[in-house]
């Protein structure tokens, strides 16, 4: 009989497949298209948990068909990242006449990432001390326990110096780093594809055949790449779908209610980061409204995906094609976003959690001394963490390890992981094209009529058209 019921969810799931394809067929525009896909996910998934409830072995085999369409688009974007980081950069960089402008994009960049991940940690740790949050008003269940023992032994692989967090961004094995054999592996092929363009430049300079050979070449790849990130996004919307669908249905919302304070500040302090975005953006004279609007789509699928590294390709077409960002830049920010400085994942959450856990070991919360030494920690310690799921508690390791104070009480939040997981990654990629955007803009590398430009009623992105 269950298998009737699995059979049934199938099937409305691809009814509301068929509404989203009836809405492009229609020509919706992309946003109301994803807008309509979240909705619907959600609206499904709370249904199948009402009716079945989370544990149900109904609604978990229907999740595993449901993954089919979410996780395998997810797959298809991982798969595209380093082929489009690496052509990508590459291509920018040997367009550009010396390479005197390479440090410059950098250096704003990372400052960029690096700045706003300081006031993101200054944000959690202020919702932390206003909502009062300590650990020890929290109980530990068996599941608890489990994550926080789990989380215990991942310590040794977390804390490494800041001498050997440097070294681990040299691409020693580009070809391992290409398969993201390590949590730097992003940083290090986007380092790989730098020395490369570098030294096509300088090949300019002694051989103009063989440069125009070589970037005949990259552009070939380059048009391939770009036309395969444009099929692969036309698919957005049905990932979000499920992507949404599987969350809410899978949800233990018992336990949340138990959490519901720290999810409330989480999401206030994600929210204020975020509004901390428009503001810079507006200091830099643009329209943070224009962004808003522009940027909704790939925010929906980081919320909805929970992977900073698999929303790339998002990242680098939105900022590149609707906020006029330069393509160089573009690659940086998404690359670099996607490990060094993230706002949710290395700022607020490692942060809040340190206020939290600190009145356990006797530790006063608001002392300056704590709090200065909290925010340079949280800072360094956002070089290197991964844009994928568990890249928050590796963060959250660093920083409590190295405050000493004791990891294993990060497990206490296991059943509200995910839901606060999702804000943390959409602010980490605002943070990314808001750095993006901000450095295109200092280093004059903005065309400031794409990002004025109004929308396309029909389609309001070029890559999906």
């Amino acid at each position: 009989m269950e298998s009737v019921y699995v059979i049934l969810n199938l099937v409305v799931f691809i009814g509301l497949g068929l509404v989203v394809y009836w809405m492009q067929r229609k020509h919706f525009s992309f946003s109301k298209r994803v807008f309509t896909a979240l909705g619907l996910g959600i609206l499904f998934g709370g249904i199948l948990q009402m009716i079945y409830g989370y544990e149900s072995n109904i609604v978990s085999t229907s999740i595993d068909w449901f993954k089919i369409v979410g996780n395998g688009y997810v797959g298809f974007l991982q798969m595209i990242v380093i082929p489009l980081i690496m052509v990508a950069i590459i291509s920018a960089i040997t367009r550009l006449k010396a390479s005197k402008g390479i440090g410059k994009m950098a250096v704003w960049v990372i400052g960029m990432l690096i700045f706003t991940t300081l006031i993101a940690a200054v944000i959690g740790i202020f919702y932390a001390n206003v909502f009062d949050l300590n650990a020890d008003a929290i109980q530990a269940g068996e599941m608890e326990i489990e994550r926080g023992e789990a989380i215990e032994e991942r310590v040794d692989t977390a804390t490494t110096s800041i001498p050997q967090k440097i070294l681990s961004v040299i691409p020693t094995n580009p070809f391992a780093d290409m398969t993201g054999a390590r949590s730097t592996s992003t940083i290090a092929v986007v380092i790989f594809s730098v020395l490369v363009g570098i030294a096509a430049l300088k090949v300019k300079r002694r051989n103009e055949e063989a440069f125009a050979s070589f970037t005949k070449i990259v552009e070939a790849f380059y048009a391939v790449v770009m036309q395969l990130v444009k099929m692969i996004l036309k698919l957005t919307p049905y990932g979000i779908l499920a992507l949404m669908t599987v969350a809410v249905a899978s949800t233990s919302w018992n336990g949340v209610k138990y959490l519901l304070t720290f999810v409330l500040a989480s999401y206030l302090a994600l929210i204020t980061m975020f509004i901390i975005h428009l503001l810079l953006l507006a200091a830099f004279g643009l329209n943070p409204m224009q962004y808003v609007k522009k940027t909704i789509p790939v925010l929906s699928f980081a919320f909805t995906s929970r992977t900073s590294a698999g929303t790339m390709p998002l990242t680098i077409e939105t900022q590149t094609k609707q906020l006029g960002v330069s393509e160089g830049i573009a690659n940086f920010a998404a690359s670099f976003g996607a490990s060094i400085g993230q706002n949710g994942c290395a700022g607020i959450y490692p942060a809040m959690l340190a206020v939290m856990i600190a009145p356990t070991v006797g530790i006063n919360p608001l002392d300056p001394l704590f709090i200065l030494q909290l925010l340079v920690v949280v800072t360094i310690s956002s070089f290197g963490v991964a844009g994928v799921g568990g890249g928050a508690t590796f963060a959250a390791i660093i920083v409590l390890s190295t405050m000493n104070l004791p990891v294993a009480l990060a497990g206490l939040l296991v059943s509200v992981e995910p839901l606060i997981d999702m804000g943390r990654t959409a602010l980490n990629v605002s943070g990314a094209m808001t750095s993006g955007v901000i450095s295109s803009k200092a280093l004059g590398q903005f065309d400031a009529d794409i990002y004025r430009a109004k929308l396309d009623s029909e389609d309001d992105t070029d890559f999906v058209s």
